[in-house]
């Protein structure tokens, strides 16, 4: 079922852009690894590795690379994908329901046609405040908007 974006919480961060290419190819940038690695992280930064098991409970490894080389991964699981349309993923489980040592926000990403075109939204629902404000001050809204003009450039390319 295709659910609108959820009703806006209070430890929200909330993108919204309409980008210049169809929904499918949104969403096969979001799930195809090879392409997730293209766009993901602002440049200079970098993915060093992405595993993607696109299935409700399904994993998620993504691992970030800053400019001195330096790794952070980010493991998760899917809550609901629903191709071309939804994808929700939280970092309080890794694959097979293991809870996270510290979870610390819930993605709802919605790829809504309009025209040729697509309204894309990506919220990071945060678990307290502290988190929305740290993801905040951490650049949330200058890095995924700068993340969502590679993902429009590269979908460009499909």
């Amino acid at each position: 079922m295709t659910q609108s974006p959820s009703p806006q919480h209070p430890n929200d961060l909330v993108l919204t852009r309409l980008l210049a290419a169809p929904a499918d190819k949104l969403f096969r940038c979001w799930t195809d690894t090879a392409l997730l690695k293209q766009w993901f992280v602002p440049s200079p930064w970098t993915i060093a590795r992405a595993e993607v098991d696109l299935r409700p409970g399904g994993g998620s490894v993504i691992v970030m690379r800053d400019p001195d080389g330096k790794e952070y991964p980010n493991a998760g699981v899917y809550l609901e994908v629903v191709p071309n349309r939804r994808i929700v993923f939280t970092d309080a489980y890794t694959a097979g329901w293991v809870p996270s040592a510290k979870p610390f926000f819930t993605a709802i990403v919605t790829f809504e046609p309009e025209g040729t075109q697509t309204r894309y939204t990506a919220i990071a629902r945060h678990w307290t405040e502290e988190a929305r404000q740290q993801h905040e001050a951490m650049g949330f809204h200058t890095g995924w908007g700068i993340c969502a003009d590679q993902l429009e450039a590269l979908a460009a390319t499909l």
